[in-house]
C-alpha cells in the first residue's frame, strides 16, 4: 500500500521553480529519503505534502487524502519534525507535549498516557518537568520527535532532523529514527548528509534544483555506477586538464570528472586499471602525487547525475524566496 503518492507535483515562486513535476510513491512502513543540497527543493516538497504550502500544480495524496481538498484529514494523519526548532522554550517538555495533544483534540487521560510513552521512547522522562530552554540541541530534537508522535501519526515527516548536531548526537537520533521505523511508522526524511541517507533509508530520491534525478535503494543507486572509483592528484594543477583528456580516450575508463584539483575516474576493475593509468601519466610527463581506490558512494551517484558534488549553500531555498519577496 502506498501511503504517499505524488504526480507532477510542482511549486513555483515567481520565476523560481522550487519543485518541478515531482512524482514519487512511498510504501507503508518505508523510510524514504529525499537527498539533496540546501536549496534543492526538499523542504518545499515536504511543505506541500504536509499542507503548509499549496502546490502550484500536480496532485499529492497522503494516506489517500488529497492535500488540497482534504487538508484536515492529511494533518490528522501526519506528524512533522521541522528543520527549525519550533518548541516553546519557556515551557517544560511535558507542557509542550500537552499543548500539542490539546491542539489535536486528545482527551486528558490519553494525553497523559501518551506523554509518558513518548518521553520514555526518546529517553527524556527524567527531564520532563525541566524548561526546554535548559535543553541541549540534541535533547530539543528528541523532544520534537516525541511531539510529532504524540497523536499516533501514520506518517512522520523529518526535515533535516540532525542539522547542526554533533556527530555523537546524530548517531543517537539515527537510533531513535530506526527504532520508530521498525515499529511500523512510515517516515519521510530530508537530508543533505550522504552517510545519513545511506545508513537509514530504504529508498532515496535524489533531488537537485527541484528535479528528482534518481530514485532507488542506496545499494542499487551505487551499483548503477558500475565500477570502481580512482582519484588522482597531480603536482601541477595545470596538468589536470591534459591528464583528463588522455583518460577520456581510454576504453577501460567509463567516466571522467575533474573537481577541486582531483581527477575522478570510474573504471571496471580498479586494481588492474591503476598501472596503465600511471603509465599513461608518465608517458605524458605528468607526475602523480597520490592515487586512491574505492567503491562508489552516494556522493559519486550525485556527481554522476548532476555533474558536481553535493554542495553546502549559505542560504536555504526559503531564505532566497524571502529575499525575492522583500525586493
Amino acid at each position: 500500500m502506498n501511503v504517499i503518492e505524488t504526480d507532477g507535483l510542482t511549486k513555483v515562486f515567481g520565476d523560481l521553480v522550487a519543485v518541478d513535476h515531482a512524482s514519487i510513491s512511498v510504501e507503508k512502513g518505508e523510510l524514504f529519503g529525499l537527498l539533496g543540497p540546501n536549496g534543492a527543493g526538499k523542504t518545499t516538497l515536504i511543505s506541500m505534502l504536509s499542507t503548509t504550502l499549496p502546490p502550484t500544480s500536480g496532485v499529492a495524496r497522503v494516506y489517500g487524502f488529497d492535500v488540497l481538498r482534504e487538508p484536515s484529514s492529511v494533518r490528522a494523519s501526519i506528524g512533522v519534525v521541522f528543520q527549525e526548532h519550533s518548541l516553546d522554550d519557556r515551557l517544560t517538555a511535558r507542557e509542550n507535549l500537552d499543548l500539542h495533544g490539546r491542539l489535536y483534540g486528545m482527551e486528558k487521560a490519553l494525553r497523559r498516557k501518551r506523554m509518558d510513552e513518548v518521553l520514555e521512547l526518546v529517553e527524556l522522562s527524567d527531564r520532563a518537568n525541566d524548561l526546554v530552554k535548559t535543553y541541549s540541541g540534541g535533547m530539543m530534537r528528541r523532544l520534537e520527535i516525541a511531539r510529532g508522535l504524540m497523536h499516533h501519526p501514520k506518517v512522520l515527516f523529518l526535515d533535516e532532523p540532525t542539522l547542526g548536531l554533533d556527530p555523537q548526537t546524530r548517531v543517537h537520533i539515527w537510533d531513535y529514527i530506526k527504532k520508530l521505523n521498525e515499529e511500523g511508522v512510515t517516515m519521510i526524511l530530508t537530508t543533505h548528509y550522504m552517510d545519513e541517507a545511506d545508513h537509514l533509508c530504504d529508498r532515496i530520491a535524489i533531488i537537485d534544483h527541484g528535479n528528482i534525478v534518481a530514485l532507488d535503494t542506496p545499494e542499487n543507486l551505487k551499483a548503477k555506477i558500475r565500477g570502481d572509483i580512482i582519484s588522482l592528484e597531480v603536482g601541477d594543477g595545470h596538468q589536470m586538464e591534459p591528464l583528463k583528456q588522455s583518460m577520456i580516450k581510454e576504453d577501460f575508463v567509463r567516466d571522467v570528472s575533474l573537481r577541486n584539483n582531483t581527477l575522478r575516474l570510474t573504471v571496471q576493475n580498479g586494481e588492474r586499471s591503476i598501472p596503465p593509468i600511471l603509465s599513461i601519466a608518465a608517458q605524458s610527463g605528468i607526475k602523480i602525487q597520490s592515487v586512491s581506490l574505492r567503491k562508489p558512494t552516494l556522493d559519486d551517484v550525485f556527481i554522476h547525475h548532476t555533474g558536481r558534488a553535493i554542495r553546502e549553500e549559505s542560504a536555504s531555498l526559503m531564505d532566497r524566496i524571502k529575499r525575492r519577496r522583500r525586493r
